[in-house]
Formats: C-alpha cells, structure tokens, sequence
C-alpha cells in the first residue's frame, strides 16, 4: 500500500467511536489503510473494534509502551510507502489525505509533513498541539504558526501557504518510511510528548525537510490521554526537551555552544520551578525536579557531529516576547521573521 495511517490507542474507546467513521470514509477508494494498534487498553476499545469495525487491522501490544516506543513497534514491518500518525482524538475532513500525499510525492526530500491543525472545540481558532506547523527557539521553546505559548490564533487564512518548519505535530503527521527507518524512528527514551519535534529535527540534521501543508485540515480535541494540567505531563516535557536538545543541539550549533545553550536551559527550568513553589504549585515544582532527574538517568551525552543548518529555528527567545507584548504584536513579529 502506498500509505498506512495508524493510531495507536491508550484506554480512547469512545474516541475511536466518535472518529473512527469519518477517517475510514476520507480513504475509500484511496491506497490507504487505517490500522488501529492498542496499547493493552483496559476500556473494552479492542472488543467494541471487533464489534462495531471488524474489517479494519489491529495490531495488540502486550502494554502500554507509550507513544514513542509505542508507535515504533506498531510500524515494525508495515509495508507501506508513507506512515500516517494520528490520534485517536482527531477529526478528519473530507480530502484530508491527498494534499499530504502530494506534497510528498512532489518533495522526495521531505521527511514528515502535517496538515493545519484546528480545535474541535473551536474550529475557527488553530489548536494547540501544532497549529499550522512548528518552530522553536534557542532555548528549545516550541511554538507554532498560530500558537505562542499560551496564545492561540484565530485562522483567517493568514498561514495557508504551504511552508518548510521544524516540526509538525504528531497528532497527525505523515512520515516517509525510508526516513522513519534511516533514523530509527521515535527515540524511545521519550515514552511521550516532543519526540515528534526530536524526530523532525534529527530529519533535518540527516537532510530532510519538514513541512506544514495547510490544504490539509484536522480538527484536534486534545488532551485525551493526559490533560493539560497533569503533573506528569509538565514533567515529561521538561525532561524530553533537554533529551532534544542534547540530541539536536550539536548538529545545529556545534557541541561547544550545544552544551551552554543546554546548560543555560535547565537554569531557566529551575527559576521554573521556583516561580511554580512561590504559586504554591508543589506538583509542579516536584515534576521540574523529577524531569531532571530523569534527564541525567536517560542522558546519552552530547556528540561531536558536522554542524547542519536547519529551517524553523527561531534566533530569539520567546517567552519574553509573550509576556511582555501584546498578543496581535507577538504574532505580527513572527508573521514577518525569518526563522533561521
């Protein structure tokens, strides 16, 4: 097949539900398979798919391996020119595949590409997760076309032009499988959160482009698995970010500048976390804690490698920019910046 979409599912059986029709619908009559793998899910998600979708593949983990580790074993052995990742939690629009699969066809150079991303919940405004594709800053602060931080656009058509970034989201993004197997995939250390931003960047350092192509449009629930104020969730960010950055950062900036960057980033998490003691946030000044700890448990070290150029990589840092502008300013700034 030229392209298999697989979601791997954790405990989402009224998702898949709710979701699951339309994407199969988007595929007919296309060479395309939607592959559903379950992440030993507890919610009956595999009986109610052998009920209600029996003609759609399974693939059933033996646990829950996270969504790195997760989708690595899911994709083991699938022939298939393209991978598609998407959430369980994602609504497709009619036409949503093609574009994707053009751009990829048309740019044999490009690693990954995604389509616009926009609420469910509000489907004039872009979604969190990934907008309309992603960069990130010195420090290693993601953002998006459409999202600063905490900051969300409206879409009025001012990011539908097609665009190399860093990154694109891994609520749905596709992926050219000889990429995916040239890098071995997602790093597993990650288990979940940003190791589709580690992936896009390392794609990047092996000479492959990244690209948002918004003719293609999701709608993203978000926070099915784990919702925006989990503790947990606070705390694999921080620690999958510093395995990014020690990943990444050589092969963008050369070793020496990587290491002060990366150190100058863990003193910016801990005035974090102090900031989150002084709220009375105790959870969260724990997760900075344990992020850290987990990063030096995990780390690989830094390695001397040529350095690449790469697009998406804002100079700056962002989180002044947001606190200190206006929301309409911030995103003019970055609407008229080179992200280089």
């Amino acid at each position: 097949m030229q392209t298999a979409i697989v979601i791997l599912n954790w405990n989402t059986k009224d998702l898949l539900s709710k979701f699951l029709p339309p994407l199969l619908s988007s595929t007919a009559g296309r060479d395309a398979t939607v592959i559903v793998a379950d992440s030993a899910s507890k919610d009956g998600s595999m009986e109610m798919m052998a009920e209600a979708f029996p003609g759609v593949r399974r693939i059933v983990l033996d646990r829950n391996y996270g969504f790195a580790e997760g989708y690595d074993k899911a994709l083991e052995g699938l022939d298939a020119e393209y991978y598609v990742l998407i959430n369980s939690d994602v609504e497709v629009t009619e036409g949503w595949l093609d574009p994707l699969v053009d751009w990829m066809e048309s740019h044999p150079d490009c690693g990954a590409c995604g389509p616009k991303l926009k609420s469910w919940y509000d489907r004039d405004s872009f979604e969190y997760a990934g907008a309309a594709g992603g960069f990130i800053d010195k420090y290693g602060f993601p953002f998006c076309r459409g999202r600063v931080m905490n900051l969300i656009e409206k879409d009025e058509g001012q990011y539908d032009t097609p665009m190399e970034v860093m990154w694109v989201s891994g609520a749905c993004m596709m992926v050219r499988r000889s990429a995916w197997e040239e890098l071995g995939g997602l790093d597993r250390r990650f288990f979940a959160h940003m190791e589709e931003i580690d992936l896009c960047w390392r794609m990047q350092l092996a000479g492959y482009s990244i690209a948002s192509v918004p003719q293609s449009i999701v709608y993203h629930m978000g926070g099915g698995t784990l919702p925006t104020s989990s503790p947990w969730k606070l705390e694999l960010n921080y620690r999958n970010n510093l395995l990014m950055l020690e990943n990444c950062l050589p092969g963008t900036v050369g070793i020496c500048k990587a290491r002060i960057l990366l150190a100058l980033r863990m003193v910016l998490d801990g005035i974090s976390a102090v900031m989150y003691l002084f709220q009375g946030k105790w959870d969260y000044f724990m997760s900075v804690w344990k992020a850290h700890r987990g990063f030096r448990r995990r780390r690989h070290g830094m390695k001397h490698s040529a350095v690449v150029p790469v697009k998406g990589r804002y100079r700056g840092w962002i989180v002044p920019k947001v606190l200190f502008m206006k929301p309409e300013k911030v995103f003019r700034i970055l609407r008229d910046s080179l992200y280089l």
